[in-house]
């Protein structure tokens, strides 16, 4: 009965709610495929959309996919973008702030240890071809979907967790 109940069209721009001011609150959501990336999804594809704030990720048969809410670098200058692969996976990843981390808060410690509920890193990390630069867990929640990074990709644990299991080492990684 509903199936063929065509939606209500969108009021005009600027006249939803009463008011004359344009349309603002679009989504920058944009379902990706691996396939515009790659010639072949190889031991899988995980694409991290900076404008979506989202991971997407294929198995290497596409049995398997996934779209995850992320944290994204705070600022352009920390946003790698272009391709890598994934080259480790450590569960309770140790967290060692980077040169320019530190200059920029030298209150950061020198190490956190894995397990440590002061690692930002959660407990899983995905470890990508580029020195320094993981998908990985976080315990701050409130990190996800804001630019609040140094360059990592932070996904909430329990997805994370999922992602960790199928991911494989050699899985084609593109920041775009």
């Amino acid at each position: 009965m509903y199936e063929n109940t065509p939606a209500p069209a969108p009021p005009p721009a600027g006249q939803g709610l009463g008011t004359s001011a344009p349309e603002r609150n679009l989504s920058s959501f944009r379902a990706r495929h691996w396939s515009e990336f790659y010639p072949t999804i190889g031991k899988g594809v995980i694409l991290a959309d900076v404008t979506s704030r989202a991971v997407h990720y294929w198995s290497t048969d596409e049995s398997v996919q996934f779209i995850f809410p992320c944290s994204i670098p705070m600022t352009e200058d920390l946003t790698r973008r272009g391709q890598a692969e994934i080259v480790r996976k450590v569960k309770n990843p140790p967290w060692t702030p980077t040169a320019s981390m530190r200059e920029r808060d030298p209150n950061l410690p020198q190490q956190v240890a894995g397990g440590d509920p002061l690692n930002p890193l959660g407990a899983y990390g995905l470890y990508l071809s580029w020195p320094a630069y993981l998908v990985h867990g976080t315990a701050d929640t409130r990190k996800i979907g804001r630019k609040s990074s140094s360059g990592c990709y932070g996904l909430y644990n329990e997805h994370v967790a999922q992602l960790f299991e199928v991911a494989e080492i050699g899985t084609q990684v593109t920041v775009f």
